[in-house]
């Protein structure tokens, strides 16, 4: 069964022609970006689940935010089983102004056993500069629990890693410029000269001749109109909503973990002949015993005796045709009889040979 699901999905490959896409899936304007924040910080209030006293830096942790507050404590004075230390980490997404919430995700880095019920206590959040972008703080949210001991208990899910919810604010803003020097810049999210190209002539199109200039397979230049100028945010609407025909590289996919194959709908196959065979050989020894006469002066012993039998299962010799297209080769692999497996070698047999006419790509 999981064999003709494998193939039934690759049949269906060459029925999505490349249709017209906007370009608002195909590209983002220059600087406009997302920005990753971390943070170190402790969850407390966890019912004897958090970290053992072999986990040094939550103690140290603890310590410090304590002292902080006017408290003077030992190590020898502290027991951290309510307390886990984790690492918090949030996506701050561009044009996002102070005092804006943002969701967080909290990791223990220790070896606390769940975080289930714990609560985030007020953790700063920084760039990839070291400056502090968001502040953390609030309830965990875990997708799963644990219950008993290690030798008897049960866990569902991951109990050591949850989310905040709006549980970070933001204090500083990330500036950034849509023009630069009247121009705005489209990026194409992934680099293809052609589709490069069409972008250029469907925008020129829009606003008019020589608006639009492709630089590379990946970035397209826009000038901005004199009408536009003040209201940037209208022009880059209406861009995003260009039809463009999209172009791509054929390729083939290939996982050989779990033998999965994804082909493109414009591979294409030399002439080519494929035969797929399978040799089985088998081993196997069988002990006989060696019982000597009553009255002989001999041993009881035990002989071996290997059996070696070899079978080769018969497979047609299948022949393509130049040109030959994903339905008419995954047909031709339907009627061999081939496993998804057997499909991995077949497609790196057939890039060796010169006959795939198209990227091959293991994962």
């Amino acid at each position: 069964m999981k064999r003709v699901f494998a193939f039934l999905l690759i049949l269906l490959l060459p029925s999505f022609a490349f249709s017209q896409v906007r370009l608002k899936e195909l590209a983002h304007v220059q600087g406009v970006r997302d920005n990753q924040l971390v943070g170190y910080g402790l969850v407390v209030g966890l019912n004897k689940t958090g970290d053992r006293k072999q986990t040094i830096f939550s103690t140290q942790s603890l310590i410090n935010m304590l002292q902080r507050m006017g408290l003077t404590v030992g190590s020898n004075d502290i027991r951290v089983e309510n307390v886990a230390a984790v690492m918090i980490t949030a996506t701050l997404s561009p044009f996002v102004r102070g005092g804006s919430r943002i969701d967080c995700t909290v990791s223990s880095i220790g070896d606390a056993r769940s975080l289930q019920g714990g609560i985030l206590v007020q953790t700063p959040l920084m760039g990839a500069n070291g400056e502090v972008y968001a502040v953390a703080q609030g309830p965990v949210a875990i997708g799963g629990f644990s219950a008993g001991s290690s030798q008897n208990g049960v866990q569902v899910n991951h109990p050591t890693a949850g989310r905040i919810p709006n549980g970070a604010i933001v204090e500083r803003e990330v500036p950034t410029l849509l023009v630069q020097q009247d121009h705005l810049e489209l990026v194409l999210n992934d680099s293809d000269f052609t589709t490069a190209s069409r972008v250029a002539q469907a925008i020129n199109q829009k606003l008019g001749e020589g608006f639009a200039q492709s630089e590379d397979g990946r970035n397209i230049l826009v000038r901005v109109p004199v009408e536009f100028k003040p209201r940037v945010v209208d022009l880059v609407a209406q861009l995003e909503n260009i039809q463009v025909e999209t172009d791509r590289v054929s390729k083939v996919i290939l996982n050989e973990r779990t033998g999965t194959v994804v082909i493109g709908k414009d591979v294409k196959i030399s002439s080519v002949a494929i035969s797929q065979g399978s040799l089985t050989i088998q081993i196997g020894t069988n002990f006989n015993v060696s019982q000597p006469n009553p009255l002989a002066q001999g041993q009881t012993v035990v002989t071996p005796e290997q059996n070696v039998t070899a079978s080769e299962s018969q497979k047609n010799l299948v022949v393509l045709k130049d040109g030959t297209n994903v339905e008419s080769l995954v047909t031709a692999l339907n009627g061999l009889g081939v496993s998804p497996k057997e499909m991995v070698a077949i497609f790196d047999a057939l890039k060796a040979a010169g006959a795939l006419q198209a990227e091959l790509e293991l994962i």
